[in-house]
């Protein structure tokens, strides 16, 4: 075992090398390379560790075994995958390169170098480590977006606009310009913000005992009292809005074009712990607690009908997909949820984590294939092919990433907080498959964007009206208004 002292924070690495120096005695030096070989700097004639790098050494990973209208994220492609209940044929769910059926799985990314995500890194490009936030042939990092002292526990892109929203437990609301990156303005609600929405040209932000709203076209701003506790969920559906409260409740509202305002319209009681996600599809709701279940709330009466109790930890987030629920948890696992013949939910696959899962997300690849995003309590996030599981890349960050947005185009946000007190909006995109540099964000008219598939732009599809600016700076991403 060789010990090299770098002299950050006095900590030190320690490197375990395999194989047999050339040369050397069966001793304590035999099958090391040489530390200071690497760096570029070994002075010993002759040395007792290798010069040379040694064959990888593969190493098989254990199985993880598998389990027997609204605002729902689709696989545009998809017939379905296994019908009801996963009926239909054998489940496709992890079976794939990564799966739980013992395909053959991706090798785990590295993780990049430590001191390089805290932003001291010495070595430079020197370092051993790699410098990077994130390892995936599929995604690239556009830009970090810094201004939040504590952690982003909510981002919104609301229709039809240019800026994003972040809310953020140091009590702020920011709103960034697409087109430059930069903070356009600071509203400072003077309390921790627990999450964000939008919805139309509404913007929704939780914060305790109350959910403010903001109207961006007209400028509009309420304030719904009713909630006991921090507001950690919302969710829209049926003309509803939603908040999933710290008292263990599920508040409702209904818009009034009379009163031009928010109405109270249920109180939906059940969960005996704090709600801490919500997620709306084919007219039910889905909420999600600290007291271990998910309870299935129906649109239309809003009764509950069912209530899942197959995690053990807290149900961090949950998400719909074609006719499946996703639900990810503390207890380590992502598990997937199919109808039966009668209509109740069971689960059909469960995919296995080494740590806890906070944070779910969805969209389509360049492929239009479907691609999950989680976030685990280890400051990382994974991507995966669905319904295989099969590793697609991992993102990384100083702390856990709490809040995920998924934009058009093939964008993506995350956010994040540190250690330094500085937290971060990260933007990232899908690589494609034609090399073009992303800087700028154009804004056009909803009859021009019709024309311009979103995610597929290239110059000879654009019109008259936007070629100039695209010749002068390429673009990916257009907001439509």
């Amino acid at each position: 075992m060789d010990i090299e002292t770098d002299g950050r924070f006095g900590n030190k690495r320690v490197h375990n090398r395999l194989g047999l120096a050339h040369g050397a005695a069966s001793s304590s030096t035999s099958g090391k390379v040489c530390i200071h070989w690497r760096a570029g700097r070994c002075n010993r004639f002759p040395c007792p560790y290798l010069h040379s790098e040694l064959p990888e050494v593969t190493t098989k990973r254990p199985n993880h075994s598998g389990g027997p209208g609204g605002h729902v994220w689709r696989n545009p492609n998809s017939g379905g995958v296994g019908g009801r209940g996963g009926g239909g044929g054998p489940s496709k769910w992890g079976r794939g390169p990564g799966g739980a059926d013992g395909g053959p799985r991706h090798k785990p990314a590295d993780r990049p170098c430590r001191f390089f995500l805290a932003g001291d890194c010495s070595y430079g490009e020197k370092c051993r480590y790699p410098h990077a936030y994130c390892m995936s042939d599929s995604i690239t990092l556009l830009t970090p977006l810094q201004g939040h002292e504590k952690v982003v526990t909510g981002i919104a892109l609301p229709a039809g606009s240019d800026k994003l929203y972040s809310g953020s437990k140091d009590g702020t609301v920011r709103m960034w310009d697409c087109q430059t990156g930069q903070c356009a303005g600071v509203i400072n609600m003077g309390c921790e913000i627990g999450c964000m929405i939008s919805e139309g040209p509404w913007l929704f932000v939780g914060i305790p005992d109350a959910v403010k709203v903001w109207n961006m076209q007209t400028q509009a701003e309420m304030t719904l009292t009713g909630p006991t506790g921090q507001v950690y969920a919302l969710a829209v559906g049926n003309e509803l809005l939603f908040a999933a409260t710290q008292d263990g409740r599920i508040l409702a509202w209904r818009f009034s074009a009379a009163t031009n305002s928010f109405e109270p319209a249920a109180s939906l009681a059940g969960h005996q712990l704090a709600v801490v996600s919500l997620v709306v599809g084919a007219m039910r709701l889905y909420s999600g607690s600290m007291d271990k279940t998910i309870r299935v709330w129906d649109l239309a009466t809003l009764q509950c009908i069912q209530t899942l109790s197959e995690h053990t930890g807290v149900v961090m987030s949950v998400l719909c997909w074609d006719q499946f629920l996703l639900s990810c948890s503390l207890d380590q696992t992502i598990k997937v949820w199919a109808a039966t013949e009668s209509g109740s939910l069971e689960v059909t696959y469960t995919h296995q984590e080494e740590h806890g899962v906070i944070a779910l997300g969805g969209m389509p690849d360049a492929q239009s294939k479907p691609v999950l995003l989680c976030s685990l309590n280890n400051s990382t996030a994974h991507l995966y092919d669905l319904p295989s599981f099969s590793d697609r890349g991992r993102i990384f960050s100083k702390q856990e990433i709490r809040a995920i947005q998924i934009g058009p185009g093939g964008l993506f946000f995350t956010g994040d907080g540190t250690e330094l007190s500085e937290s971060t909006t990260t933007m990232f995109r899908k690589a494609r498959e034609y090399p073009m540099t992303f800087t700028r964000t154009v804004v056009c008219s909803r009859a021009e964007a019709s024309r311009i598939p979103l995610g597929t732009v290239r110059e000879k599809q654009l019109s008259a009206k936007i070629l100039p600016l695209v010749r002068s700076s390429p673009i990916d991403l257009l907001m439509v208004i």
